[in-house]
């Protein structure tokens, strides 16, 4: 029998900012491909389809109780690293990068699943496994594991930013799960060491992102292009911007990747710091909106779902536009919601269905 205060507490506001945020994302991408002479589909268009498709499926995760997840999370899990394997032996190449799979309808891309995939993982763990005084190194090798088969599968594609994004996740949830002190400065100094012996496993390309990100007028035509040209239009924004499509970087086709990667500068450069401060507000009442969702919830899985979930949000938002002012290396980080991709919108709106599910069922035990 349906429970009626599922409907009761439905969470509106958070299904608010959510459609704000990609309401603002379409008009931006109608501005940053106007001048695109296609007989296909607008991307504004596609996005739009998109949006609606990830609506449903957001809808559909909310109504099914979360603590179903509890359950099945570990057949998720091994079942998208076997997909993960499955690309990189039959994968569709493109750009020099093997990262999806072609099902004849749609590509399908894993990598950007398992930041879903693990959030349920890690969430099951935690929730099982917890300690009052917290987790010592022992007890973090499982959840170590579980975080770097997949990471190392992905950068094998190689994926650098998706395979950061899948660590940063876990690496949050294991911090809001609880660390002991010394078992935090052991694995600080591990991961210092790894970033360091990490610089001669990347790839050729990876390394020149590093360089450029710190020297990118050390190649301003070549690889320091995409950065310079991002931070001008930024820039050239000022405190009103340009207006709704007369940014000259995005219409004049200065500024590459202006649909995904660096829709934030087409942004900025049209409605100039009033208006990205708007956008960030949004961004930041979203983050806010999910730690008290994951502060509210019924038990213990529910809260580290939600956990997960406001990282994935928070690690994507930091380092697209950490990526777009010049503040991180480029490695291709959708903003979400707001840049163009299907994929990202999927598993975005399927985080959006998780915290709406916790939300609706917190006051159920």
């Amino acid at each position: 029998m349906f429970d009626r205060r599922l409907l009761t507490h439905f969470d509106w506001v958070l299904l608010l900012v959510v459609g704000m945020i990609a309401g603002i994302g379409i008009l931006n991408l109608y501005s940053a491909t106007s001048s695109w002479a296609t007989s296909a589909t607008p991307i504004y268009l596609k996005q739009i389809y998109w949006l609606g498709m990830g609506l449903t499926i957001a809808l559909v995760v909310s109504s099914i109780d979360y603590r179903h997840l509890e359950y099945s999370g570990f057949f998720f899990y091994f079942g998208n690293v076997a997909l993960l394997l499955v690309v990189l032996l039959f994968g569709k190449t493109s750009m020099g990068a093997t990262r999806w799979l072609n099902l004849g309808v749609f590509n399908l891309q894993p990598s950007e699943i398992m930041k879903i995939v693990i959030i349920i993982t890690l969430a099951r763990y935690f929730s099982q496994q917890g300690h009052f005084r917290g987790f010592n190194l022992k007890q973090l090798v499982m959840p170590a594991l579980l975080l770097g088969l997949p990471a190392v599968l992905i950068m094998k594609q190689p994926d650098l930013g998706t395979a950061m994004l899948v660590l940063f996740i876990g690496g949050s949830m294991s911090l809001f799960a609880g660390i002991r002190r010394s078992a935090l400065a052991v694995l600080v100094l591990l991961g210092s060491a790894a970033a360091g012996g990490g610089w001669f496993l990347l790839k050729g390309y990876q390394k020149q992102r590093i360089l450029t990100f710190l020297d990118p007028e050390n190649d301003p035509l070549g690889a320091g292009y995409h950065i310079i040209q991002s931070k001008i239009a930024v820039g050239s924004g000022g405190f009103w911007g340009a207006g709704f499509m007369q940014g000259t970087q995005s219409q004049l086709s200065f500024l590459p990747e202006r649909h995904t990667d660096f829709a934030f500068s087409v942004f900025a450069e049209e409605w100039g710091f009033t208006g990205s401060l708007v956008l960030l507000c949004l961004y930041l009442f979203l983050v806010i909106w999910g730690i008290y969702i994951a502060r509210r919830a019924a038990d213990m899985f529910g809260m580290m779902l939600a956990v997960g979930v406001v990282a994935m949000l928070f690690w994507h938002i930091v380092v697209n536009l950490g990526m777009v002012i010049g503040l991180l290396p480029v490695v291709g980080v959708p903003l979400p919601l707001f840049s163009y991709g299907g994929t990202s919108m999927v598993t975005t709106m399927i985080g959006t269905g998780l915290l709406l599910n916790v939300s609706m069922r917190r006051f159920m035990f």
